[in-house]
């Protein structure tokens, strides 16, 4: 059995809480086969494994696509969330969060999936769990969207030559990177075929023409994130966001076919109703309540944040503030401060942060949203408007609140105009649907400028500039020496915070 670059530890203790035949978190029962210890690992344990990691807060946490560490520091990067008592994130100290862990955890159970089923000697038995071709696909399209996320928070990183067993390889070049994802999805696409239900899908259900969309959708948005490289009509993102749209098995376009885990509670529960679990550390920011505040009063506040009794707030705790201004702010060191603001927010109210409630990854108004953006740039004939006004109302929707009113579409901060002047507004509305998946809306906020956003007033860094990627880590240099200093040498600027990654120059 290969092993995986960047194998630090074993496979997540989680695995060996998953039965053979789960089909949803609810099933989740016991086993006599460890798949972390047995020669032939049970696939469909893998595959929950690595779904039920989808950034959650258990005891046992699951990295990479449950990187759910990565998504709050590039939250408060984007500054969705403000911290409370320990702001080092938001001021923008140092980050050298290495993505080693990614390797060693999902993408290696990943890799073993496709192992599994392409190896004559353990490919009838891995077909037990569904089509051989048909797990193989999955496998790839996840593999591609955790490789998406690291990629956009470091740039540069070990790819062609990772989880083949070897420590100190190459870093691929970023772009090299994202073409060669945007093939594996297409390829994806094209391999599933018809069998057995894949077993151990928590979030389709085994729903091939749902992977299919979420395949094709997550084409799209990797064609866009490369606007700034390619801007033109015929250029090469416009060319794989036009072959995505209009791929026969179609893209995510209603809620209905979001990519999202709903958890049982208990063991596997919501990671923002763990992040409240006897803590405070985080708020909903003031810059994202300030906007929807100028975007005519936005009802998602009423879903993004609420004080701690879930009473109605909109007022965000400040940005990037000091350790001894936020504390004294929200209370927390009462004798700072007479007037305590009680009443901040909260990331979300708490009827959106339960132990059972969904987590949102890929979904309908982001890329309807993205869509949007693409026709008003010309890349398609599609109509930006409509494409615009279903992504807004889409958002609305994947909430459960009323659609905004007419009114609320001619505020002058959301009223379109001409066509090739609106990415000011279609990305700002972009960045409020990715609430509060903070890797997205930092990608989106870094290559597009929109909403403005001000540094930190208490930043520490030098110069005092929001971060534009993570650094590598201490364990990167040790492990993969020669890949990680020739990664460093390319950066404009060297291995710093600020330095820009290939798609963002």
């Amino acid at each position: 059995m290969k092993k995986s670059f960047y194998k630090i530890g074993t496979l997540a203790l989680a695995i060996a809480l998953i039965t053979l035949s789960c089909s949803k978190l609810e099933d989740f029962g016991t086993t006599n086969d460890n798949p972390a210890v047995t020669a032939n690992p049970i696939t469909s344990a893998l595959l929950t494994n690595v779904l039920a990691g989808v950034r959650t807060g258990n005891t046992v946490t699951v990295p990479g696509i449950g990187d759910f560490a990565g998504h709050v520091i590039s939250a408060l990067y984007c500054q969705y969330f403000s911290e409370t008592q320990y702001p080092d994130v938001s001021q923008y100290s140092a980050n050298t969060a290495s993505p080693m862990a990614i390797y060693s955890g999902p993408l290696y159970d990943l890799q073993n999936i496709i192992i599994n089923n392409t190896d004559a000697a353990t490919k009838v038995t891995a077909a037990l769990n569904g089509a051989n071709a048909n797990q193989i696909a999955i496998a790839r399209i996840l593999k591609a969207y955790i490789f998406w996320t690291i990629t956009d928070r470091w740039g540069d990183v070990p790819y062609s030559q990772a989880l083949k067993g070897n420590f100190n390889v190459a870093f691929d070049a970023q772009e090299s990177i994202y073409k060669d994802l945007i093939k594996e999805l297409t390829e994806a696409v094209a391999q599933f075929e018809s069998g057995a239900a894949i077993k151990g899908d928590i979030a389709y259900g085994g729903d091939i023409a749902k992977w299919k969309k979420l395949a094709n959708s997550m084409r799209m948005l990797m064609a866009l994130r490369l606007s700034k490289k390619y801007p033109g009509a015929t250029a090469y993102a416009a060319t794989e966001f036009k072959a995505a749209l209009t791929d026969p098995a179609g893209s995510i376009a209603t809620n209905a076919d979001n990519f999202k885990l709903t958890y049982p509670g208990g063991y596997f529960k919501n990671a923002f109703y763990a992040m409240y679990d006897g803590r405070k550390d985080y708020g909903e920011s003031e810059t994202m309540t300030t906007l929807l505040g100028s975007l005519s009063f936005d009802t998602r506040q009423s879903v993004f944040g609420a004080t701690l009794t879930g009473a109605a707030s909109t007022k965000g705790v400040p940005y990037g503030r000091s350790k001894t201004s936020s504390t004294g702010w929200i209370g927390l060191d009462t004798w700072m401060q007479a007037a305590a603001n009680t009443d901040w927010c909260y990331v979300f109210a708490p009827a959106y942060r339960a132990q059972t409630s969904p987590i949102f990854i890929v979904k309908a108004a982001s890329v309807l949203l993205a869509r949007a953006e693409a026709a008003d740039k010309g890349w398609t004939t599609e109509v930006t408007a409509t494409l615009y006004t279903n992504g807004i109302n889409a958002s609305y929707e994947q909430w459960g609140l009323a659609l905004p009113a007419a009114a609320y579409f001619t505020n002058v901060n959301v009223a379109l105009g001409a066509a090739g002047t609106n990415l000011q507004k279609i990305a700002t509305q972009q960045y409020v649907a990715y609430y509060p998946d903070g890797i997205q809306g930092w990608a989106n906020w870094r290559r597009t400028g929109y909403p403005a956003l001000a540094p930190a007033p208490d930043a520490v860094n030098d110069p005092k500039v929001i971060p534009r990627r993570f650094m590598y880590g201490t364990a990167d240099y040790t492990l993969a020496k020669v890949g990680v200093e020739a990664a460093a040498a390319l950066l404009t600027g060297g291995d710093k915070m600020d330095s820009k990654i290939w798609w963002d120059q």
